[in-house]
């Protein structure tokens, strides 16, 4: 939950773990109450225009890189050849642009439920929004999980779930009958990626239930990478891969090194970083 700005500070609180964040702003840019959700956006002092949505800290200029690199490359070099790629959520369409940097991608679909959060990102965060007319995206602004239902099985490469928080509109995309339906429309070596909350906060509930879930739901292979994100809970984030006959742990690393494009924090390098999970997150995912 959050509190109005008080004396010019932004404040996320996290009463079940005792914590906070706040950045100081000087001015609220945006205030709407969409059908699904509140949407604010701040500029703050150092971290940019803050994009808040029901009082949870979505992105900031200054941080979102780390968040939008590391739910998209690392699926894609995961596959062996990614050409079809589907998003669900990502209405701030950072994570569009990141897969779109990828030359041998030939469509990306990116469903969202709120095109309020596109619209704002379009006039707040104009940088995220560079790639929406690229020929190869497609924007539709619909229920992902019924697009999901309706999606033809085996003809998506790399499913993204580039959601919210477990609660709410995004409360369906961690449970495991949609998991299966994800499962079921991925071609052979198939890729998913999901956002998957704090390793300090969550890898002993959200991130092993979905873990777990992910088994169940089919995938024969699975892997969770950790990486920084200051502004979210604990400042430590991370994305949970999937694969469809495709080792989850494993990736194209000369293709990661040499890739064709410029990244802010994603590199071979990190991605095997990422991959070593840490000892007290790897009991609490065996419990």
């Amino acid at each position: 939950m959050s509190e109005q700005p008080l004396d010019g500070w932004f404040i996320e609180r996290f009463d079940r773990e005792g914590s906070a964040i706040g950045l100081k702003v000087h001015e609220k840019l945006h205030d709407e109450v969409t059908p699904w959700q509140h949407l604010e956006v701040y500029a703050t002092e150092t971290y940019g225009n803050l994009m808040v949505l029901d009082g949870c800290v979505m992105l900031t200029d200054r941080d979102n890189f780390l968040y939008h690199e590391m739910i998209a490359h690392p699926a894609l070099f995961t596959h062996a050849d990614p050409k079809r790629v589907v998003i669900i959520g990502g209405g701030d369409c950072g994570t569009l642009r990141e897969v779109l940097r990828h030359p041998g991608v030939e469509k990306v679909t990116q469903i969202d439920i709120d095109e309020a959060v596109t619209r704002a990102a379009e006039r707040f965060f104009p940088q995220l929004t560079e790639s929406n007319h690229d020929p190869r995206a497609e924007l539709l602004f619909a229920d992902g999980v019924q697009w999901v239902d309706d999606c033809p099985e085996g003809s998506v490469d790399v499913l993204i779930i580039d959601s919210t928080d477990p609660v709410g509109p995004a409360e369906g995309l961690f449970q495991q009958d949609f998991l299966a339906r994800c499962q079921r429309l991925l071609r052979e070596g198939g890729v998913m990626v999901q956002q998957s909350e704090s390793p300090l906060y969550h890898s002993g509930s959200i991130i092993r239930d979905l873990r777990t879930a992910m088994t169940q739901a089919g995938f024969d292979s699975v892997a969770t990478l950790v990486f920084p994100q200051p502004t979210y809970p604990s400042g430590w984030w991370s994305v949970t891969l999937a694969g469809k006959h495709c080792p989850a742990d494993r990736f194209r690393e000369a293709a990661a090194r040499d890739r064709a494009f410029a990244t802010e924090y994603y590199s071979e390098a990190q991605h095997f970083a990422a991959l070593t999970l840490p000892p007290f997150m790897t009991r609490l995912l065996a419990d």
